[in-house]
């Protein structure tokens, strides 16, 4: 008993200190291994043998949270890994994950998908308490792998917390640049926890160059909930039923404080890829095979020039720096099986929209073809793609990247499978949403925007907020999409003036005056698109040929009578919150006032629809119906609209073609 108790104060007396190692290889390195791990002759950890699933820990427990404040600890770690393909039929394999255990080994993973970290039972369980770096070269629909070459940030669950394609971002503004995981070769990772500020970056980078300056993701994520007082460091990987070997060179690991780095020039050699040996066959087929690529070499120079034509593209030096974000013709060509009308969505001003699956990730995608004539503005206006691709919310379409080609630009989207949401609510519905499905979409619109305007790196005003540019993935959750239209600003600057551009029924006055948009004029857009969602009415409807009807208006007249809920779509008959369509209703009329000053921000909307803070009476902030009128009717007359103004469609909507020859 007493040498037990004198084992435990020894470990708790080591775990408290600031723990760091250094392994520039693994020869003489004291590790915990199992499974198929193993050192090899000259100083290798390797993980994987073509098969089965191995563990290498760190053999002492590491402390990583503060005995008195319970809060992780900083802490920095950085290796090198290889996955080497084998030489069998059936190439690739599963990862590899640095990870953060309550237990040294892994006793419970699976092989395959759960990369040796968890498995059937366990995966997603809080009680977990594992942290983990995943570097996935193989894609598991079933864990939303987003692809088969990424990384991943784990938290009690192999569904990541966040993940992106494997890369790196190269110094001096070299641009995003990919990496393949399974290519072979070595790659250095940076993990880094600063406990202070509860961040984890994680750095992706090939051997040869020096730590990028920008992460490859960054997540802010309080490990203190994750992490147990004493917990143990290492790696785990599975090679699953395909031929794969998974290599770790070097490893260092510091707590509260900056891992050392790396000797490079001191870590083990990679073993040769493949044999010495020369096939007879190939020796003996060499002249033959010589003759006949020389004539299939001068068939498929013929074909290729044809085919050059019909595949060719506009690509400029400075578009080489956006990598991932453009994509070739011929890919979206082959997506969309040629834009054959079968696969179109919709048109309108701005193009058609088509169908696609990337033959390669077998990813559905929507194609928005984009006519433009001038290049005047086209440099930065692909920028301003590039920064809106970079969003990343839950209620936004993402915006995958582009490609130019002769006279038109291609957006490429994540794909909605139940399209727009207007078409539930105008024109007798087939399908309409019941009022829980329409308040949801509501506030995943709100959160949405105060994503745009405040939480992102710089304010972004979407500027065509409507219900038809809202669109509703497979479990119905709203998705804003068509940033065709947007405009990017630092914080705590001021927009430049810009010509006028949206729709009729959503635009606010000043914007219609000064073609000034802003925040105001972003929320502006939603009080419209609030009361057509609550009424199932577009915000102007004509009526008989000479007469409009202004929603906002009628929304108005039925507050005035003291029966707001006499505006309600009649489609929802009786099954509907009253309390919260009233509220939806009331702050449709607010975020419609004629005062840019008296509308609330995206952040107060996000509140009141949250219930947070009770609404403002309506009646105290001078609402009145000139001031709704003028709202929606100041600043247009005939000589400015080109488009009939009936059933609210575009009216002085600028299609993506023409902001490129300035303006932006």
């Amino acid at each position: 008993m007493f040498f037990k108790l004198v084992i435990v104060i020894l470990v708790s007396l080591a775990a408290a200190e600031d723990l760091n190692f250094t392994y520039n290889g693994f020869l003489s390195a004291n590790l915990s291994l199992d499974g198929v791990a193993q050192v090899t002759s000259n100083g290798l950890l390797k993980l994987t043998n073509d098969t089965g699933l191995g563990h290498a820990f760190y053999p002492n427990p590491v402390t990583f949270k503060n005995s008195s404040t319970a809060a992780a600890f900083s802490f920095s770690t950085t290796f090198v890994f290889a996955i080497r393909p084998g030489l069998g039929p059936r190439l690739g394999g599963h990862g590899i994950a640095f990870v953060i255990a309550p237990t040294r080994g892994l006793p419970g993973g699976f092989q395959n998908q759960y990369l040796g970290v968890f498995n059937e039972t366990n995966n997603g369980n809080a009680n977990n308490h594992i942290f983990a770096v995943e570097l996935d070269s193989f894609q598991d629909p079933e864990l939303g792998d987003i692809n088969n070459n990424h990384v991943g940030i784990d938290i009690n669950d192999l569904r990541s917390v966040n993940s992106t394609p494997a890369g790196y971002h190269a110094l001096n503004n070299g641009g995003f640049r990919n990496l393949t995981l399974l290519s072979g070769q070595p790659m250095q990772v940076w993990v880094e926890y600063d406990g202070i500020q509860k961040q984890i970056n994680v750095t992706l980078g090939p051997i040869n160059v020096d730590k990028p300056h920008i992460p490859l993701m960054s997540l802010k994520y309080d490990l203190s909930t994750v992490l147990n007082m004493i917990m143990y460091v290492g790696f785990s990987s599975t090679a699953g039923s395909l031929v794969t070997s998974h290599y770790v060179l070097g490893w260092s690991f510091e707590t509260n404080g900056q891992a050392p780095e790396l000797v490079l020039s001191q870590l083990p050699k990679l073993p040769r890829i493949g044999g010495k040996k020369i096939s007879n066959f190939l020796t003996i087929g060499v002249p033959v095979m010589s003759v006949s690529l020389v004539l299939l070499a001068i068939s498929s120079l013929i074909y290729a020039i044809r085919r050059k034509k019909k595949f060719a593209e506009l690509l400029e030096d400075w578009e080489l720096e956006y990598g991932p974000q453009r994509f070739k013709y011929k890919e979206l060509y082959m997506a969309t099986k040629g834009f054959r009308e079968k696969e179109l969505l919709g048109s309108g001003g701005f193009g058609k929209v088509y169908k696609g699956i990337l033959p390669s990730s077998k990813t559905e995608i929507a194609v928005k073809r984009v006519s433009h004539e001038s290049r005047q503005g086209m440099k930065e206006f692909v920028a301003e793609i590039i920064s809106i691709g970079r969003l990343r919310h839950r209620n936004l379409v993402p915006l995958l990247g582009y490609c130019r080609r002769k006279g038109e630009l291609l957006l490429v989207y994540d794909y909605m499978p139940n399209g727009s949401l207007d078409k539930y609510l105008y024109d007798q519905p087939v399908v309409t949403l019941n009022w829980r499905q329409r308040f949801r979409v509501i506030k995943g619109v709100a959160s949405a925007l105060f994503y745009l305007h405040e939480e992102w790196e710089q304010v972004v005003v979407h500027r065509d907020v409507k219900a038809s540019n809202i669109l509703l993935d497979s479990e119905f959750n709203a998705r804003l999409g068509d940033f065709g239209l947007a405009r990017l600003y630092d914080h705590g600057k001021d927009p430049k003036t810009t010509r006028i551009v949206g729709t009729l029924g959503y635009l606010a006055p000043e914007h219609a005056r000064l073609g000034r948009a802003t925040t105001h004029t972003d929320v502006f857009s939603f009080g419209a698109f609030l009361l057509e969602v609550a009424c199932g009415r577009r915000p102007i409807e004509t009526q008989d040929q000479d007469l409009d009807v202004v929603l906002v208006d009628w929304v108005f007249s039925c507050w005035k009578r003291s029966n707001i809920l006499e505006a309600i779509d009649l489609n929802l008959g009786s099954e509907f919150v009253a309390e919260e369509v009233e509220l939806v209703l009331k702050l449709g009329l607010l975020c419609s006032h004629s005062e840019p000053s008296a509308r609330p921000s995206m952040r107060q909307v996000v509140h009141y629809l949250e219930g947070d803070i009770p609404l403002p009476e309506l009646s105290s902030l001078g609402l009145s119906s000139g001031g709704l009128k003028v709202a929606h009717r100041e600043g247009f007359d005939d000589s400015a609209m080109s488009y009939p103004s009936s059933m609210g469609k575009e009216m002085s909507y600028v299609p993506e073609s023409s902001l490129l020859s300035g303006g932006r």
